[in-house]
């Protein structure tokens, strides 16, 4: 999912819960990861790899200018021959502590091994943050949470987000089914990057807004992953 792709996402979701509550998690992340300037710690669970979060972010800290939100990639298992980056076992999460940020994305259950290493870096000074299907024990080692499914209804019969697995975001499929943690990702890697808070919605026509979006991504980094 491409810049003009995030945008067209947002514009569905306007009026959601999920536009605040993606800011507001991007938010932790970003108070988490600046004092120290980066110390990024991105962790799957044990079927499960989050490379795009990790390709976006990297994107996100170099057209921000936010080196900090380039995270180190923590991998479960460890081929030979992977290039150094992407050659960070879990015993890196052993080592975590103060000044570090453990960001875990887990769909499904993370499984009693991942928590056990989650709460030993949280009691060495880790700030732990959680992209996930709502799992109770990873919730209450993190220090914020965002869970990939609908927010409770607040009344507004357009308020309930979602997401179409087709090339672009379907209104219908926004207003009846949850969020999917690929898109969750998305809003939450490219709100991380954002320099200030949108603009109030105006009289600019959406195509003037994804013109101006497109001006300022038009040098991307060379690609890391």
């Amino acid at each position: 999912m491409d810049a003009v792709r995030v945008a067209l996402l947002r514009e569905v979701l306007a009026g959601t819960e999920w536009i605040q509550a993606t800011r507001r998690f991007a938010g932790s992340l970003r108070t988490a990861v600046a004092p120290h300037g980066g110390g990024l710690l991105l962790v799957g669970g044990a079927g499960y790899e989050p490379w795009h979060l990790a390709a976006h972010l990297d994107d996100e800290a170099a057209w921000s200018g936010l080196p900090e939100l380039s995270p180190t990639l923590v991998r479960h298992r460890v081929p030979a021959g992977a290039p150094a980056h992407l050659a960070v076992g879990p015993g890196r999460l052993a080592a975590a502590g103060r000044g570090e940020t453990l960001l875990v994305v887990a769909p499904e259950q993370p499984g009693a091994e991942l928590l056990e290493r989650v709460h030993d870096a949280r009691r060495n000074g880790a700030t732990v943050l959680a992209l996930d299907g709502g799992d109770r024990d990873l919730h209450a080692l993190a220090h914020d949470a965002l869970t990939a499914s609908a927010p409770p209804p607040d009344g507004d019969p357009g308020g309930t987000p979602g997401t179409g697995s087709g090339p672009g975001p379907d209104p219908e499929d926004v207003a009846s089914q949850g969020l999917d943690l690929d898109a969750v990702q998305h809003l939450v890697s490219a709100a991380a990057g954002e320099n200030s808070l949108p603009a109030p919605r105006g009289r600019r026509r959406f195509r003037d807004r994804l013109a101006r979006l497109a001006d300022e991504l038009t040098a991307p980094p060379p690609p890391r992953w």
